[in-house]
């Protein structure tokens, strides 16, 4: 239980208040620090993973602490810029990318119950997706700072691309499901 990439993931975790309270201290530095604590949050996303595989330390609590303060991590994240910046450009990507991540969280749990969890495995583009979305909240939250309001606009192009990707992911989930979902998947196999 107490391997590194667990460690990581719970790192991850903790980190999310201190997020939270750097965001909303009024500093200059501030928003330089929240970038950073984020930014070291995404990198543990992967690194954690990495090290798990590399090192045969995969176990059922890193399984599903991983996914879990991950999804933590970008929700509140994108609460917090929202409320900053609540315009729809901003809203309605932030309400894709987390209306994604319950519905694929439900799917999953949902195919693991009936034995079908590998059919809605994490995909090359949700992969890409994930990658998309850190970098585009990063330059989100350096929204106040001497980069200048082209890496605003830049991490809101990011998140358009993010919330598209979001949504073409959910669908291959979905379509990757829909047999077991519809009640298909018995009906042609059955003899």
């Amino acid at each position: 239980m107490w391997n590194t990439p667990n460690i990581l993931t719970m790192l991850r975790i903790a980190l999310i208040p201190v997020f939270v309270v750097v965001f909303y201290i009024d500093a200059r530095w501030a928003p330089y620090v929240a970038a950073g604590i984020f930014g070291a949050a995404a990198l543990t996303d992967w690194l954690d993973g990495y090290l798990a595989r590399r090192w045969g330390q995969t176990s059922p609590l890193g399984a599903f602490l991983d996914p879990v303060a991950d999804k933590l991590m970008v929700a509140v994240a994108l609460v917090l810029l929202v409320q900053y910046d609540p315009r729809t450009l901003l809203a309605l990507p932030a309400v894709v990318i987390i209306g994604r991540e319950i519905t694929v969280s439900a799917l999953r749990e949902w195919m693991a119950e009936i034995g079908s969890r590998a059919q809605v495995a994490v995909s090359m583009t949700g992969k890409i997706k994930t990658t998309a979305q850190m970098i585009s909240i990063v330059l989100l939250i350096l929204h106040d700072t001497i980069f200048g309001q082209w890496v605003y606009v830049l991490g809101l192009v990011l998140l358009q691309v993010a919330a598209i990707l979001t949504l073409w992911s959910m669908f291959l989930y979905l379509r990757a499901a829909w047999p077991s979902l519809s009640g298909q998947a018995g009906s042609t196999t059955s003899t």
